[in-house]
């Protein structure tokens, strides 16, 4: 059976059982401490915790999923073994309080032997049975459905069942909450199939677990103990790489001579065949005895396993909106993609290799996941960026590890940490590179500091835990009544708390009409009326607690003030012009979407009265016709003048078409923003009454803020009208200095340039000129030493590169030894280049430099025919002359 057929037969087989079968959802998971969906009941913990009402009591599906980095990775292992993969596709199948073990346990057998004619003799079952210590207790009920089923099937129950304690049979979805016993099912995979099951759970690659089952019958409190659930839950899962492997590799289950690999399924041999195209070599699925001595065919094929393994993780995330970056699970894929470029160049795979790889995952895939070829674009593009900007990278990478193979004997745990973390070097890598120079690595350094950056990241984040807000004297969080105008003006309410900050003070009142800054939009400022005396409230924040933070000045209002009622303002000019802003972002995010694509989604924003800033996913720098062109769309829909309107619904009831950002954690009860029939998102945020009230949007400027993120810069409304006046203004001034009209600039500045580049160009042809005479006569004043000719000169030049050429220069009209300074202000610079004649004669143009700038109180010093150096410019030419006298 083909992959495809395993897929569609797992889903038919559970439709049959009444289960409703859902999509894959995105590899962005909704779980703030998840760098990737990893599992495939990630999008139903809702259900089990109870959060959510299941819309369903059966459901199944296949789920894209990623492990690498975090808890749950794979990464470092991909390549030298049959299995390991960072993404991988989780068949699995769910009851909410409905079926439980006995359907679990029967339908897992059936779609096994039944329909997939698994040999049944071959087949090995798991109980949870505790060790001493461990929770609960052992499964009998599991235990007599498998014993039933064995001896159906003419099969010794006490073989064919295997019981195991908390490590390989108890699943846990934390320190508490839902968890219960789970039980595995096996494979012999060895030639005879004859083991009894002693391979079981022993780390052998010839008997495997294939399903997992989990059944969720308890809660685990805070103190131990474990509570039977009242509904009772399943969660099952099983590697689809797995089963096609399996398959592909026994020849539907008859001949077991060959080791099982998930790399022989038609999943990875589309993009072998690719691969073996571009780099005229061929896989032939050996394994590695040891990873640190591969020989060649080893490593051909090690290479082949990294680059089919990878090339589906960055499509599949790119896919999903997650694109190569800087820090958290972008970083994350940026080194998965490096990691494949680096073993790309062991087969002599030239850039762009890696982008042409997409193309048969996205041929393959996208049938079943339609979202492959609707991102294709956007995925070729990020990926060929990825791989452009790499290169630089891989060639610095390289010139450092030459230094160190230069300088030392050895690569130190810091450099291969640096390898790692600055260029993109796995430590993998670096080690068979290192191999092949006869070069050990620290490995033991390296891991210390990989363990002192993850310490690091540890701590920023316990500090970002512990800043919250001193306001637990107070029970409630604050009601924001501030969305309706009757409450901005004189809303009657009272102080349930004086918070004292270090220079100020914050109050606390039950119901407040003040927006305390969040997703992107600042707090309001205003006043607080107490007693007929006016105070002025400077921002607002709100504590983790939800209770708003209203700023005052210090000492202002009297702790005995606490309980009384007062009277609030916001200032209603200042959150107009903030509510267009924050419309703008909305307006701005459907135009970019309609000129650049629906791979666009936001990254982030801010908002404040005099301007916006909205960052979003794209893989290049959108041309000036596409802003315009935005631009234009989004003023087209201000003067259509759509009703703004919101309304809350639970988030479960959020119709598709709604924008939501993945990274953001939602409540059961969201608010959705509609502008007209164009836009609608989640958002919390303040916003104007229709798109009339915005007046007009402008760009003000565009640019990359990361690899494959934006960021624009824009105004609206009264601001916007101000950076068109200070536009016109700049542009009388242009006008005005080029003596011609407005109209006119564009063109007089294109004459101006291409008057300048002329007249450049002249000034470059009399330097060149200049530079072959200064050449010629440098080379005719050469003084010989030992045979060998000493050109040395205090020259002019522009720059260093400059000083650079001219060396050249007059190495071509004199073999010998080139010794040159030139100042530059109070720096001078000193270079030296030895012909191999003059180091074969033991000059060395390291050591000359390393004399003359240690002379000039500074330092220098390079290989021996190249180097250069600096020092002060004061004694530059009493320096030279001393040295052109030692030659005499």
């Amino acid at each position: 059976m083909t992959s495809a057929e395993l897929r569609q037969s797992f889903m038919d087989f559970f439709k049959s059982k009444s289960h409703t079968i859902v999509p894959s959802a995105s590899l962005m998971p909704s779980s703030p401490n998840l760098l990737f969906t990893n599992a495939g009941m990630n999008q139903f913990v809702p259900y089990f915790l109870g959060e959510e009402k299941n819309p369903f009591l059966r459901a199944a599906d296949t789920q894209k999923c990623i492990r690498a980095g975090g808890k749950h990775n794979d990464l470092e292992d991909v390549g030298f073994d049959t299995y390991h993969h960072t993404f991988f596709e989780m068949l699995g199948n769910w009851s909410f309080g409905d079926y439980f073990k006995k359907e679990a346990i029967q339908w897992a057998w059936e779609l096994l032997t039944e329909v997939w004619k698994f040999p049944k003799e071959r087949l090995y079952a798991t109980v949870y049975e505790p060790a001493e210590g461990e929770p609960s207790e052992f499964d009998a009920e599991a235990y007599a459905y498998w014993v039933e089923i064995f001896n159906n099937c003419g099969l010794d129950p006490e073989v064919h069942i295997k019981k195991c304690g908390k490590k390989d049979n108890f699943w846990m979805m934390g320190e508490t909450g839902p968890c219960g016993p789970c039980s595995e099912i096996h494979i012999d995979l060895t030639p005879n199939g004859d083991t009894k099951g002693e391979l079981v759970n022993a780390g052998s690659p010839l008997c495997i677990e294939i399903w997992n089952l989990v059944f969720m019958q308890f809660n685990a409190e805070v103190d131990g103990s474990f509570v039977p659930l009242k509904n009772k839950n399943i969660d099952t899962g099983m590697g689809l790489e797995r089963v096609a492997g399996i398959f592909a590799t026994t020849k539907n289950f008859t001949d077991f001579s060959q080791l099982a690999s998930n790399y022989n399924s038609d999943l990875f041999t589309d993009i072998f065949k690719h691969i073996s195209h571009m780099s005229g070599k061929f896989y032939k699925g050996t394994l590695p005895t040891d990873p640190r001595e591969m020989n060649e065919q080893e490593l051909i094929d090690c290479v082949f396993r990294v680059l089919a393994d990878h090339i589906r993780t960055l499509t599949f995330s790119i896919a999903d909106g997650i694109i190569p970056g800087n820090d958290g699970r972008n970083y994350v894929l940026r080194r998965i993609l490096r990691r494949a470029i680096m073993y790309g160049k062991r087969l002599g795979l030239e850039r762009g290799f890696f982008t042409k790889l997409a193309e048969p995952v996205i041929a393959k895939m996208s049938p079943i996941f339609p979202e492959l070829i609707e991102q294709k674009k956007m995925i070729l593009k990020t990926i060929e960026n990825e791989e452009n900007s790499f290169a630089k990278t891989i060639d610095r990478g390289l010139q450092l590890l030459d230094n160190i193979t230069l300088t030392s004997g050895k690569i130190s745990g810091e450099q291969a940490f640096i390898l790692y973390d600055t260029y993109g070097f796995p430590l993998d890598l670096t080690q068979l590179i290192a191999r092949e120079r006869h070069m050990p690595v620290d490995v033991e350094g390296f891991e210390a500091a990989m363990e002192r950056q993850r310490r690091l990241s540890r701590e920023a984040q316990k500090r970002e835990i512990i800043s919250v807000s001193d306001a637990s004297e107070v029970e409630n969080a604050t009601q924001f009544i501030g969305y309706e105008a009757e409450h901005l003006t004189d809303f009657q309410t009272k102080i349930t708390a004086i918070v004292e900050g270090e220079d100020c003070d914050y109050l606390i009142f039950p119901q407040t009409p003040f927006y305390a800054e969040k997703g992107g939009q600042v707090g309001d400022t205003g006043f607080v009326e107490v007693n007929g005396h006016a105070h002025e409230i400077t921002d607002t924040q709100a504590d983790k607690a939800g209770h708003v933070l209203h700023k005052i000045r210090k000492g202002a209002i009297a702790k005995n003030m606490v309980g009384k009622e007062v009277s609030v303002s916001v200032d209603g000019y200042r959150r107009r012009a903030i509510q267009r802003h924050h419309s703008a972002t909305h307006i701005l995010h459907w135009a970019l979407r309609q000129v650049l694509g629906n791979h666009v989604k936001q990254k982030g924003s801010y908002v404040d009265p005099e301007r916006l800033r909205f960052d979003f996913h794209h893989f290049e720098a959108p041309t000036r016709e596409q802003l315009k062109e935005v631009e234009l769309l989004a003023n087209k829909k201000i003067l259509e003048n759509s009703k703004i309107t919101w309304r809350e619904l639970p988030f479960r009831e959020v119709p598709k078409s709604c924008m939501a950002l993945f990274e953001e954690k939602y409540g059961a009860i969201v608010r959705i923003v509609e502008m007209g029939n164009f836009s609608q998102e989640l958002c919390g945020g303040t916003h104007a009454n229709a798109t009339g009230d915005l007046g007009f949007i402008k760009i003000l400027s565009e640019g990359a803020i990361s690899a494959g993120t934006r960021r624009i810069e824009a105004a609206a409304g009264t601001a916007a009208l101000e950076c068109v006046e200070e536009m016109q203004k700049a542009l009388a001034g242009v006008s005005q200095q080029l003596s011609c009209k407005q109209a006119e600039v564009n063109s007089r500045l294109e004459k101006l340039i291409a008057s300048k580049n002329e007249l450049e160009k002249e000034i470059r042809n009399y330097r060149k000129a200049d530079a072959t005479k200064q050449a010629k006569d440098v080379a005719n004043s050469a003084v010989e030493k030992n045979g060998v000719a000493y050109m040395v000169a205090i020259v002019d030049a522009e720059s260093p590169a400059d000083l650079r050429d001219l060396s050249v220069k007059i190495m071509k009209e004199k073999s010998g030894v080139v010794v040159l300074g030139a100042s530059f202000g109070e720096k001078a610079t000193v270079l030296a280049s030895c012909s191999p004649e003059a180091i074969e004669a033991s000059v060395k143009a390291g050591d000359i430099v390393r004399q003359i700038a240690g002379e000039l109180g500074g330092k220098g010093g390079g290989k021996p025919d190249f180097a250069q150096g600096g020092g002060a410019s004061a004694n530059l030419k009493s320096v030279f002359n001393n040295f052109i006298a030692s030659l005499k």
